[in-house]
């Protein structure tokens, strides 16, 4: 079952605002209509073709009765029925409610764990792979801070990803990353199990987080450098530390005012996302488990070499094209299905909430 007021409350607010835009408005009031009217769009034009289809199996009704027209209005009404049953499905997908935060970009941070070197590389293996996907959708890649492993890859990587839905794609990726593949010193030829950690932070925005000046606590020192004519003399690199909360932020870059604006980007953001970890504790307390929860000690996926697989463990969804997939090219592949067991996921919950 739909919930009618709500549809009907949302085709008057489509009417309400064809009819502020047919007169005329500031730019600000026209940009903001025009956005409201193209996010309920989809809604809306789903209802019409609902009622329609619905209005159409009515009309049916009354040919059932007729021999001559029963076996022909049977067949439509079966395909009517049907309509109707996706329109519905859709109709209480696009009725769900939307996370703000899907539209933002991300704070991307992909730290080696277990398994020293190998742990870099595969770290480092993962940050390319998310690098060439935000290539291919157009997102903008600036690297925030970097720490290189001493055999390559990295042993922690933060970096904003700047583009329109970011967060709605990448944020099923949170959590520990796990391969199993030979390392390449390693002699004997033993399958290695190494991991990462990722965290997927929404961008956070002024109005998002109130930082008072006092709460935080800003450290520089010497800024890390190859040496020799390249050594960094000053003290650039920046340290903030979040007093209310212990979240520490490091920049390392050249430039001390750059480092501090990146650490207090990245600081916003994790404060940001611990506001929303909250929330969504609260409010979903009982819905262990579901897909996108954001817990980083969670083993979401298994990269497993001499198989050639990719494995999410949290649908169970196992696929035999790994380097695709590490090329980003294939990634959309396994975010596609989490993405869809996730809507599932809230569809339950909102039904069990409106039968409640």
């Amino acid at each position: 079952m739909l919930p009618e007021a709500k549809i009907d409350a949302l085709v008057a607010r489509v009417a309400a605002i064809d009819a502020q835009l047919a007169e005329p408005q500031d730019a600000d009031t026209l940009v903001r209509l025009s956005r409201e009217r193209a996010e309920l769009a989809p809604v809306q034009e789903a209802v019409e073709a609902w009622r329609a289809a619905r209005a159409e199996r009515d009309d049916l009704a009354s040919l059932l009765d007729d021999p001559d027209m029963a076996d022909l209005a049977r067949d439509e009404a079966a395909q009517l029925d049907r309509r109707i049953e996706e329109l519905t499905e859709q109709i209480q997908l696009l009725l769900l409610p939307k996370d703000a935060a899907d539209d933002r970009g991300v704070i991307l941070e992909v730290r080696a764990g277990t398994g020293g070197s190998e742990a870099a590389l595969f770290a480092g293996d993962l940050f390319r792979m998310y690098h060439r996907y935000a290539d291919v959708r157009g997102w903008k890649v600036q690297v925030l801070s970097e720490s290189e492993g001493e055999a390559g890859g990295y042993k922690e990587i933060v970096a904003s990803i700047a583009g329109k839905g970011a967060f709605a794609r990448l944020k099923f990726e949170s959590g520990v990353h796990r391969v199993q593949r030979v390392p390449a010193t390693e002699a004997s030829g033993r399958i290695h199990t190494s991991a990462a950690t990722v965290a997927v932070l929404p961008e956070a925005e002024d109005v998002d987080v109130e930082i008072r000046p006092e709460d935080i606590r800003l450290d520089t020192s010497r800024a890390s450098s190859a040496g020799g004519q390249h050594a960094n003399t000053t003290d650039s690199a920046v340290r903030l530390t979040h007093i209310p909360t212990g979240i520490v932020v490091i920049a390392n870059e050249k430039s001390q005012h750059q480092n501090r604006a990146r650490a207090m980007q990245v600081l916003k953001a994790r404060l940001f996302d611990l506001e929303r970890q909250k929330a969504a504790d609260e409010r979903a307390e009982a819905r262990r488990g579901q897909v996108g929860s954001g817990d980083r000690s969670e083993r979401i996926r298994t990269y497993n070499f001499p198989q050639g697989r990719v494995t999410d463990h949290r649908i169970s969804l196992t696929l035999h094209k790994l380097d695709q997939v590490l090329a980003g090219d294939a990634l959309d592949d396994v975010i596609d299905p989490l993405a869809t067991d996730h809507q599932a996921t809230l569809l339950a919950a909102s039904l069990e909430d409106n039968a409640a």
